[in-house]
């Protein structure tokens, strides 16, 4: 049966560029892939057949005879077995060779993404860096730019991010001739094995530039102004593009993660927008009412009325004089939990007065006869 002409095979027009050439191959052999055609008897014939015509095609000599000759230009000995030899020796071609084009396609997702080369592995991005950066309350109130200095790597200055003495440009792996990635032929695959000579870059430096050793980058502590939105919370994270360490090699930079914490307070504890404050009262106070004067975060103060009869753990509330609440949605409140206190180191005359006082208040303590009546209740429930 004669042979098919290759470019039939691949569905592509005489004179296709080696582009086009590529994209119809993987095409066709993703969909004639034996694997993918258990109930196809002839698929592996197929699959063959479109890796010998792309094995011919992709390479120029071979191409150029088969474009003149067509498929006389391999039969006979008439030189056109170039680098890979007869394509049609056992009906496979270099096989492994035209497979592992598609092989990173088929299978590259699950090896870590799509197959190098030089030209997109020798400039490596830098790594995201993270900064811990603690506030007061005050400061996550007003907001506020703090200058911070952030140990890193940044682009070398004598040769200019490149690695290379006097910013020359880095030359063609030899080894890989650019790819980051050497092929070894064991069996039906080709397995690929990063680079020896350039570590998987494709490229390799001849004269290392003396300040960075070839990295392109040097360990150096930056000063950075940060502005810190007012109404930040512990946890808030703040990113600063570009302003992580430098890529390897003239790569982009990585980005800056500032992670924010607020310290405690000594008179304010935070929920949220809302505030928190505990003010004690005079036990005369609590009774007969009065007013209170308290701080505010602000730094400002406000007078608050203490109603008669307040017991403590009651919560009087201050409107918009919490916290802002970031990104706007306004301002929380400030609620102030009032705490009763217990006079101590009476004097003589003091606990008179309070005895006297005390006679003369029993019908005022609705609270403490009301417990009382339940705990005679109970004794009686006891003893009957």
């Amino acid at each position: 049966m004669a042979k098919r002409d290759f470019y039939d095979v691949l569905g592509v027009p005489k004179g296709s560029t080696a582009e086009d050439l590529k994209k119809a191959y993987r095409s066709k052999a993703k969909e004639l892939h034996p694997d993918r055609n258990s109930d196809n008897p002839n698929a592996e014939a197929q699959f063959k057949e479109v890796n010998e015509a792309y094995e011919v095609l992709k390479d120029a000599d071979k191409k150029a005879a088969y474009d003149r000759y067509g498929h006389a230009a391999f039969e006979g000995g008439m030189g056109g077995g170039g680098r890979g030899g007869h394509p049609g020796a056992g009906g496979h071609g270099d096989f492994g060779s035209a497979f592992s084009d598609v092989f990173e396609d088929l299978f590259g997702d699950f090896m870590g993404g799509r197959g190098g080369g030089g030209g997109r592995s020798r400039a490596q991005r830098g790594s995201d860096l993270r900064y811990n950066l603690r506030i007061s309350l005050e400061e996550a109130f007003k907001g506020i730019q703090k200058t911070i200095n952030v140990p890193t790597s940044t682009a070398c200055e004598v040769c200019r991010g490149t690695g290379a003495e006097g910013g020359a440009e880095p030359t063609t792996c030899p080894t890989c001739s650019g790819m980051g990635k050497v092929r070894a032929q064991q069996g039906f695959f080709t397995v690929e094995r990063t680079c020896p000579t350039c570590n998987g870059m494709g490229q390799i430096i001849k004269n290392p530039c003396r300040a960075c050793g070839g990295q392109g980058r040097v360990e150096k502590e930056r000063a950075l102004s940060v502005n810190i939105p007012a109404g930040v919370e512990t946890g808030t994270r703040i990113r600063l593009a570009g302003e992580g360490e430098a890529g390897l090699r003239g790569g982009p930079s990585g980005d800056l993660y500032i992670f924010i914490e607020v310290r405690e307070h000594a008179l304010f504890q935070r929920d949220g927008a809302h505030l928190f404050c505990r003010v004690p009262v005079s036990m005369t106070t609590a009774a007969i009412g009065g007013e209170v004067e308290v701080p505010t975060i602000d730094g400002g103060r406000s007078r608050v009325k203490v109603p008669a009869g307040a017991q403590s753990g009651k919560q009087l509330r201050l409107r918009s004089k919490g916290m802002p609440a970031l990104r706007g949605g306004g301002i929380g409140d400030m609620l102030i939990e009032l705490a009763v206190e217990t006079p101590v180191n009476l004097t003589t005359r003091q606990k008179e007065l309070l005895r006297e006082f005390e006679k003369l208040s029993e019908e005022n303590n609705p609270e403490g006869s009301s417990f009382f009546s339940k705990v005679k209740g109970f004794w009686d429930g006891m003893k009957s």
